[in-house]
């Protein structure tokens, strides 16, 4: 296995560093009367997500600090939910008919977040109570996704709500696994969100959750934007408002390249 490049190492080795700066700068910026009142504040490393024509994924930073309890106590836990503006999705099941497969069952979700993700300091079970993971949408296992009663028993509900969930886990849109939430001190807390290749556009809600007693004791909402800029957004732009000439020069382009490829071939 080759050794980390030594710039990504001095990062690596700087990312405490950056965070309890930015955690200060945040931390300044609040001010005293609302700090006496708030238990934990959260920023973002960035909030917008460019998607160029490069883009390869990226991870965005999460940070922040946590208030000593009143009267002494517990520091609490922090739990951050990433959750991409929802769309319906329709899920279809296979069955062998004659012979031949075909799609013999579909079912339709009205609300599926395009993107889920979940980070935390310590296990979700042990530092939130069933109630309020599934209050709030913590886990995936606590994620509403309603389903059509008179279409779905229960039973069957789950097992469309379980291929659902596979298939967008396949896809690296929702995450497997749940991140590590670190504190670095006793106050200031770090994550990082990774955002795939294939990440939807739209608005994101990074939600916060300062957690005691497995009780939410304070919670904060930042807003994330996806989006694509440069070459891409223009791309997409056009092809969007100008759907027919988009096809006719994608049509073109084909044809061009399939004609130089059979010219070079033919002469060589």
């Amino acid at each position: 296995m080759s050794a980390p490049h030594p710039t990504r190492r001095l990062s690596q080795r700087l990312q405490p560093i950056v965070t309890l700066l930015l955690a200060a700068i945040v931390l300044a910026g609040v001010p005293s009367q609302r700090a006496e009142t708030q238990d934990m504040v959260a920023d973002l490393s960035k909030h917008l997500v460019a998607i160029t024509t490069g883009f390869t994924g990226t991870e965005v930073l999460l940070f922040g600090a946590v208030e000593e309890p009143r009267g002494g106590g517990p520091r609490g836990e922090v739990a951050v939910v990433v959750r991409g503006p929802a769309t319906p999705v329709t899920m279809r099941r296979k069955s062998r008919v004659a012979g031949i497969w075909m799609n013999t069952a579909s079912m339709t979700f009205d609300r599926v977040p395009s993107f889920y993700a979940v980070a935390a300091s310590g296990p979700l079970a042990e530092i939130a109570s069933p109630q309020v993971r599934q209050r709030n949408g913590i886990g995936l296992d606590a994620l509403d996704l309603p389903l059509p009663p008179a279409k779905a028993s229960p039973n069957v509900a789950e097992e469309w709500r379980d291929a659902m969930i596979r298939a967008k886990q396949r896809k690296g849109l929702f995450s497997a696994d749940v991140r590590r939430v670190v504190f670095l001190g006793a106050r200031l807390f770090r994550t990082e969100v990774y955002f795939p290749a294939n990440v939807p556009t739209g608005s994101y809600q990074v939600e916060t959750y300062l957690l005691r007693d497995g009780q939410v004791v304070s919670a904060q909402t930042t807003p994330l934007i996806v989006s694509k800029v440069g070459m891409e957004a223009t791309l997409t732009r056009f092809a969007y408002n100008y759907g027919a000439v988009y096809g006719l020069v994608a049509i073109l382009v084909a044809l061009l390249a399939g004609w130089g490829g059979y010219a070079l071939f033919r002469k060589a």
